[in-house]
């Protein structure tokens, strides 16, 4: 994806010169002019990122860029579940994906479950962006909402060095070092390191964070290349969602159960390259290897003891036990998972740029192929809770929810692109890939297909996705564009692993049986139009409407608590876009405003034992099922959004910048049907105010900054659920016995960051 920015689409920290190429695949290729794209692309660079001073993309996101928006679930900063338009990416196994995610040309979407690790994401190593709206096939696999193309930065565009340094609340320290250049030999050169540690502002909460990024490449004329190498090694703790009572009784800084701990460890090699076979032809290609390796370790209430477990005896517990105290001696479960997953891989295109018919015409053809083995596993030791609501591990492990999988992904595609410029006016755009997928599970416990609860199971998914778009340019100010595209997304090892109607699961701690599913396919119409009004003034507006087929859902069973995943229909997204943004004097700001209606288009059935309105569908009189009919709005997606952001030049070294973001109320999770009475049934919208600053001691290199999040120190929630909860408002365990809850995501307190920034040595780059 080549460098781009596009001037509508453009934050105040962008606004300058416009660069009018955008790539239209993730490889290195050759771009189009931006007004001849029919999509409202968004483009930030990463002088941005560096300017806002984000923790992360998600986090710059999710104050910038209109459709966004984050819900906190970890509560850990490096894990949110991002956003757009209705479709997510998220770091949690189990969350419907529909959102791709690149860097470098390489699809960073974990093998197992499509899952995103915002974390192994270096961000002071990016020098640009890309938001790519739709179910754009030429993304491939997961590109149901969109795509994301990230781009890293490299010794001939970033030259010389900077070292910054930044504390301040929660106990965080951040250090960053980044240094690039070319050698007299031609060879050009990059490296950045990132080293994080925080308290944390919940309670138990640390994190630490350690990523290394290195480059080295050459080029002509003619010819470029790059190698590239990902190295992270990060321990986060995210505590996840707590009881809303608990953070009325015990302070905002309350959590549920601990410990709940993610490790994740990565190495990621990337060779690209491209060459110009003449002026007008180039051919462009990568070779990647991802190894990558997770631990989670959760301290979980044990609602499920069975004393007739095999190998389990109340003594272990607490001596002289018995079946009536049970549930008490042995009141805690430490879940415990580690996956290594082990991917390569190769793409090439050749790239046309060749007058057709006597009209400017740039055609694209490539393919690709992917192959990655995940190896799961997965099981419970038996605990007891301890007086700080911690579980201590007793050396008695369960059968139940034991698993050991073997998982390998093979997949190839074939894609072209066109686009014809019938004139200055009408310029036509047409797409597709074909992919073929397949996915072989293999249960190292219960290796006999045959046998009901065996995860063993092979499954093939393809199909062809084509687009259409035309792009309309009266003038060079003024663009209007029409779209319609197709994606799709195979079903993931953990949804093929938890499929069968007659042998459900609970997950994620259990999964048993795979028959076939269907993949999941997404059709977008989008038009708008976008323009600039005397290079000071740049608008965008857009609409959108995308429909997905053979949705996948989680779905009740007969055994309480219990389901499987199964294709349930359809679900829609549809909405507007709308940006703004100006530069007066010494002031520019961006405006924006998304509106986002996401429905369920089909009737089902889901497990839940805590929505008022659930009906009993076992004869146990109780209820455990809900009916989620058609128009019914799916959770955690906020109507409304709107964002601004002003920076003004204060004094010719010293900049003031301001977020102001809000969203409506959202419905949730649990509450599917959004019938549910009483407390939890919706989340509440919210306000919050950030601010930044940062004062450049002349031609120094020297400069202070600041950063201030939720100025007015705001208390609300960025997304919920509705669960059930084993302990008092005060935290005392209630013996066993459970009670509903309304579990929420509570959003960070006010925090202040103060640091220091030291550039050097740059000839002609630009950091």
């Amino acid at each position: 994806m080549s460098s781009a920015t596009q001037a509508q689409n453009q934050t105040p920290d962008q606004l300058g010169p416009t660069v009018t190429v955008i790539g239209t695949t993730p490889l290195p290729g050759i771009g189009v002019t931006a007004d001849k794209l029919p999509a409202n692309v968004q483009t930030v660079e990463g002088e941005a990122l560096q300017a806002q001073h984000s923790l992360t993309i998600a986090d710059y996101m999710a104050q910038n860029m209109t459709g966004v928006n984050v819900n906190e679930t970890q509560n850990n900063p490096f894990q949110p579940n991002v956003n757009f338009r209705g479709f997510t990416a998220s770091p949690l196994l189990g969350t419907p994906q529909g959102l791709s995610v690149y860097q470098d040309g390489v699809r960073v979407n974990e093998p197992f479950g499509d899952v995103v690790s915002w974390d192994l994401i270096p961000t002071n190593a990016l020098a640009d962006m890309v938001l790519i709206p739709g179910s754009n096939p030429l993304f491939g696999l997961n590109t149901l909402g969109g795509a994301i193309s990230l781009q890293t930065k490299r010794g001939y565009t970033h030259r010389g060095a900077a070292v910054e340094l930044s504390a301040g609340a929660w106990g965080r320290h951040n250090a960053q070092v980044e240094y690039g250049g070319v050698a007299d030999n031609g060879v050009d050169y990059f490296i950045a390191g990132n080293w994080f540690e925080e308290d944390g502002w919940r309670d138990a909460s640390p994190s630490d964070v350690r990523q290394l990024f290195g480059q080295l490449g050459w080029r002509n004329d003619r010819t470029d290349l790059s190698l590239n190498l990902s190295l992270a090694d990060n321990d986060l703790i995210g505590n996840g969602l707590v009881q809303r009572e608990f953070l009325r009784a015990q302070g905002w800084e309350a959590i549920n159960t601990k410990p709940d701990q993610t490790a994740n460890k990565l190495a990621f090699l990337n060779f690209n390259a491209s060459h110009w076979i003449d002026d007008d032809i180039m051919v462009s290609g990568n070779v990647y290897y991802r190894n990558a390796r997770t631990r989670t370790l959760n301290g979980d209430v044990n609602d499920d003891i069975d004393p007739d477990e095999p190998g389990f005896d109340l003594d272990d517990c607490v001596p002289g036990a018995d079946e009536d105290d049970a549930e008490i001696s042995c009141s805690g479960a430490l879940n415990r998972s580690k996956s290594r997953r082990v991917g390569y891989g190769a793409s090439a295109q050749l790239n046309f740029n060749q007058n057709l018919f006597g009209r400017q015409n740039l055609f694209i053809v490539g393919l690709g192929y992917d192959r990655s083995r995940t190896d799961f596993e997965q099981g419970t030791e038996f605990g007891t809770l301890n007086t700080g609501r911690g579980v201590d591990g007793i050396g008695v492990f369960g059968d139940d929810g034991e698993v050991q999988l073997r998982g390998v992904n093979r997949s190839w595609s074939f894609f072209l692109t066109d686009t014809f410029s019938f004139n200055e006016l009408y310029h036509l755009t047409l797409s597709g890939r074909y992919t073929h997928t397949r996915v072989e599970n293999r249960d190292r416990l219960i290796p006999d297909p045959g046998n009901p609860e065996s995860l063993t199971g092979d499954h093939s998914f393809k199909r062809f996705n084509p687009a259409i778009g035309l792009a309309i340019t009266p003038n060079r100010n003024l663009s209007f564009y029409a779209s319609y595209n197709e994606a799709g997304r195979a079903p993931t090892a953990i949804e093929l692993g938890c499929a069968n109607p007659d042998q459900p699961c609970k997950l994620p701690n259990a999964m048993a049986g795979d028959p076939p599913l269907d993949m999941v396919v997404s059709k977008t119409f989008e038009g708008g139009v976008r323009g600039k009004v005397a290079d000071r003034f740049g608008y965008s507006l857009s609409l959108y409407r995308t429909q997905n087929t053979d949705d996948i859902q989680f779905i009740a069973a007969n055994s309480t608590g219990a389901g499987y995943f199964s294709n349930v229909g359809k679900t829609r997204r549809q909405g507007i876009d709308l940006g703004v943004n100006g530069e007066i004097g010494k002031f520019r700001w961006f405006a924006g405003y998304s509106y986002i209606e996401a429905t369920y288009q089909s009737a089902f059935s889901i497990a839940n034992e805590v929505n008022s309105s659930a009906v009993d569908t076992d004869s146990d009189g109780e209820g455990d099922t809900i009916l989620v009919r058609k128009g019914d709005s799916i959770p955690g997606i906020p109507r409304h959004q709107f964002k601004l952001r002003g920076q003004w030049q204060a004094l010719p070294h010293w900049t003031i910048g301001a977020n102001i973001v809000a969203f409506s109320s959202q419905y949730s999770h649990g509450n599917e049907n959004n019938d549910h009475q009483g407390t939890g049934g919706k989340v509440s919208g919210y306000t919050v105010v950030n601010l930044d600053t940062r004062y450049s001691f002349g031609k120094s290199g020297w400069q202070l900054f600041a950063r201030v999040n939720n100025l007015f120190d705001r208390k609300y929630y960025t997304g919920g659920m509705l669960g059930e909860t084993f302990f008092e408002a005060d935290g005392t365990f209630m013996g066993g016995d459970d009670e509903f809850s309304a579990l929420v995501a509570p959003g960070a307190p006010r925090a202040a960051w103060i640091g220091v920034r030291y550039e050097f040595g740059k000839a002609g780059g630009r950091f």
